[in-house]
């Protein structure tokens, strides 16, 4: 067992923490985990730990039966005959080095990014992309199929394109994809259309514009594939995946599925794992990672 406490740390910490421990008080973290993970969460806390402060006690196996580490600049733990003891130092502390952790470096990003002028307006020519999406009967490109496909752009007046095609079955969908798309073995064969002709529209639907996708080379993988059977290419299309991204600047979510995403970034997305739902969701993605400079 573990006992963690907290004091004037990043709140990106304290979230990390919680997958490992609970917070049963304000600061204060209790957890069961290995030695190894132990030390390893001990490292992150100390590299996350900004200008705050934080202290560990753990079981071992000594004459007290636990141990315990501390960032405190007016603690020191010392070994007395085999028992660790918590001595105070009567000497200041050293002036705080401001600035020194990831944390620090993240705080002052996000500071930054408060004190710039408003967020700019989305030009059309910075919208020169089509946001794709794909669901598919499996998550194996080279064996599974394409069951529908959406995908968004901006055309030169500003407004908004959408493509959203069904396609006719060729496989018996499992019940799981059944109830996590929405589509039926029924739906399939009474409104799909022929994967010739989905891929066809969806060539000229992209044009020359930039492909941009969450976790983007899963789909492309699907459409690529059924293009070069009708004998259609994709690649004169430059292409960009917003997930790389989204790890890079939120280092601390709890996961990167996009439904996490956009609930971070204030983004609803009705009805998920529908292609044309979650193309538009993508959209409102891209749109505010654009406004905040980011792309």
């Amino acid at each position: 067992m573990i006992v963690i406490t907290l004091t004037k740390v990043p709140a990106s910490l304290r979230g990390d923490l919680t997958k490992w421990c609970q917070e049963i008080q304000t600061g204060v973290y209790v957890g069961n985990v290995s030695a190894r993970v132990r030390e390893r969460l001990w490292e992150r806390i100390k590299r996350n730990i900004g200008n705050g402060e934080a202290t560990l006690a753990y079981n071992i196996n000594n004459e007290l039966g636990y141990d315990f580490k501390t960032t405190r600049k007016d603690r020191q733990v010392i070994d007395f005959d085999g028992i660790p003891l918590m001595k105070k130092l009567n000497s200041n502390p050293a002036p705080v080095k401001h600035g020194f952790s990831n944390a620090a470096k993240y705080h002052r990003a996000r500071m930054m990014m408060q004190k710039r002028p408003p967020a700019k307006t989305v030009s059309t020519k910075e919208m020169d992309f089509v946001v794709l999406d794909v669901e598919t009967s499996g998550l194996d490109y080279q064996h599974d199929k394409l069951i529908s496909v959406g995908a968004v752009k901006q055309d030169a007046n500003g407004e908004i394109q959408t493509f959203y095609e069904i396609v006719k079955a060729t496989v018996e969908l499992s019940a799981e994809i059944q109830k996590l798309t929405g589509l039926t073995n029924e739906i399939l064969i009474r409104e799909g259309k022929p994967i010739s002709e989905v891929m066809t529209e969806l060539r000229k639907f992209i044009g020359n514009k930039k492909i941009v996708g969450y976790n983007l080379n899963f789909d492309l993988d699907f459409v690529k594939k059924e293009m070069n059977y009708v004998k259609l290419d994709l690649s004169i299309n430059q292409s960009l995946d917003i997930l790389p991204l989204i790890k890079k600047r939120d280092r601390f979510l709890d996961n990167y599925h996009l439904n996490t995403v956009l609930a971070k970034y204030g983004i609803k997305n009705d009805q998920p794992h529908n292609s044309l739902a979650d193309a538009m969701a993508t959209w409102q993605l891209l749109t505010k990672l654009i406004k905040k400079g980011w792309v």
